[in-house]
């Protein structure tokens, strides 16, 4: 399951939840109890290559020039 990272628009807290990626789950902030969450990207989503089946280790040729 991806990790996620929710955002407090309250108090701006951030907390990390394991989740599935088309989960509808209203989360509740740690910090404050506000229910007005929002999901943002984390650095592990954000990776190298552009491609979500990526694992960034390199080209299938080996010879990649965007690395």
């Amino acid at each position: 399951m991806p990790l996620f990272e929710y955002r407090c628009k309250e108090c701006g807290h951030m907390t990390e939840f394991l989740e599935k990626a088309d989960a509808k789950a209203q989360h509740k902030c740690e910090k404050c109890g506000s229910t007005k969450t929002d999901r943002i990207l984390s650095a592990f989503a954000v990776g190298k290559g552009g491609s979500s089946g990526s694992t960034g280790a390199s080209c299938p040729t080996g010879t990649c020039s965007l690395s």
